[in-house]
């Protein structure tokens, strides 16, 4: 109200600009301690006109990440505005149904290495760390018919798992198929499928205990009794039951606890699956009857017909709920045409990526992936262009097969 500079109380486009300067002096602090110097703007683009009496929200979030910079991008919204006329009150205002963009920049701020500090006790700050990039190559839905792709025999899967790792991926989720090509969770066929990976690299294995939709829990814990050298690092827990497509993936509450308690026994890491956002609540569940022990590694399933959608909205609520269990990372699998852009907003977040023709067979448009490792390239550039680090397979292992995850 105190800042009209021009005719008809038009409030200076500058005072925009100090908002941006105010909110990209707390993103400096959250990343760095810091409050760091804001360097230059990319561009300004004034929108809409701001009067006298206008509220205004200003939103600003890195974009990308360099040694000492930070990109940054802001919005500045009009949320409620004044009522003028002999029928309201002087103080009399209006909330806006749809706020209004009046105003769109970017810019870069930068804090010197040396003024970096550690977070303080209890304190969340930080850059994010470096992204581990996942390679689903299977699955239980995707078939021949759909994509020549699909690997199918021990053999096939061996040789995508390695273009995978060469490709960027440190982790390899495991799914395994009958001769005929159907979803299977054989603990044989899974011990060859194993085999064949680690004659040829050395990712993290993470095996799919969902199986397909329809298998009973035994049956889906197949792999979970592999043993010695052809044991898998890691195990999917699946939380809750969804509508999937036109089917229905049942996990009852039991079936969900009965499996926490066999990935606990096998000595692998869970990857906590995550469909809906009430899955947070069966997750606290498993945490207060101690079958899981955070800090957590979950994977934010997004895009199920059925399910939670595929979007920014969503997975930051996804992602400000898990907050409740301190220290635990996350990952975004998007499903069918949304993969690369949740990839690419998992990249921006600070958060993992799963690509893979289990999800999506489409490096773009009708264009279909000539196998997982084109989509795992893709990552890749998504996550370099974020400016963020690809893990290398000592940092996936450090952060994904050392956190506690099962209780004991």
């Amino acid at each position: 109200m105190s800042k009209p500079h021009y005719g008809g109380n038009l409030v200076d486009g500058a005072q925009l600009l100090s908002l941006f300067g105010d909110v990209a002096t707390e993103l400096c602090v959250r990343a760095d301690g810091d409050e760091g110097l804001f360097r230059a703007y990319d561009s300004v683009e004034f929108l809409a006109p701001v009067f006298s009496g206008d509220f205004i929200e200003a939103r600003g979030e890195i974009v990308s990440w360099g040694r000492t910079s930070l990109k940054m991008r802001f919005t500045a919204h009009k949320v409620i505005a004044p009522l003028s006329g002999s029928e309201y009150a002087a103080s009399a205002a209006q909330l806006l149904s749809e706020p209004v963009v009046v105003c769109r920049a970017s810019g870069t701020c930068v804090v010197p290495t040396a003024l970096r500090r550690r977070p303080l006790t209890g304190e969340r700050i930080g850059r994010p760390a470096p992204c581990i990039i996942t390679a689903a190559i299977v699955g239980a839905e995707t078939t021949r018919a759909q994509t020549p792709h699909l690997p199918i025999t021990a053999e096939e899967i061996g040789e995508e798992a390695a273009r995978c790792v060469a490709a960027g991926a440190t982790v390899i989720h495991l799914h395994v198929r009958d001769d005929a090509g159907n979803p299977s969770q054989d603990t044989e066929r899974f011990r060859l499928a194993i085999r064949a990976i680690r004659s040829r690299c050395a990712p993290i294995i993470q095996t799919s205990t969902g199986g397909a939709v329809g298998m009973p829990i035994d049956e889906r814990c197949g792999p979970l009794t592999l043993t010695a050298q052809d044991a898998p690092e890691m195990a999917t827990l699946n939380v809750g039951t969804i509508n999937f497509g036109d089917d229905i993936f049942v996990n009852r509450r039991l079936d969900t606890q009965q499996v926490a308690t066999r990935i606990a026994k096998a000595g692998l890491m869970p990857e906590v699956e995550l469909y809906d956002l009430g899955h947070l609540d069966i997750v606290r569940e498993l945490v207060d009857k101690g079958l899981l022990t955070p800090p957590l590694h979950t994977q934010f399933v997004l895009g199920v017909r059925g399910a939670l959608a595929a979007s920014r909205r969503n997975l930051e609520l996804l992602i400000d709920r898990l907050a409740d269990f301190p220290g635990s990372t996350w990952g975004v699998a998007g499903v069918g045409r949304h993969q690369l852009a949740m990839a690419e907003l998992a990249a921006a977040l600070g958060g993992n990526i799963r690509v893979g023709l289990e999800d999506n067979i489409f490096i773009e448009k009708g264009v279909l992936a000539q196998g997982s490792a084109p989509l795992v390239a893709r990552a890749v550039e998504l996550c370099q262009a974020a400016g963020r680090q690809v893990a290398t397979l000592e940092q996936a292992r450090a952060v994904l097969t050392k956190a506690p995850g099962a209780a004991a």
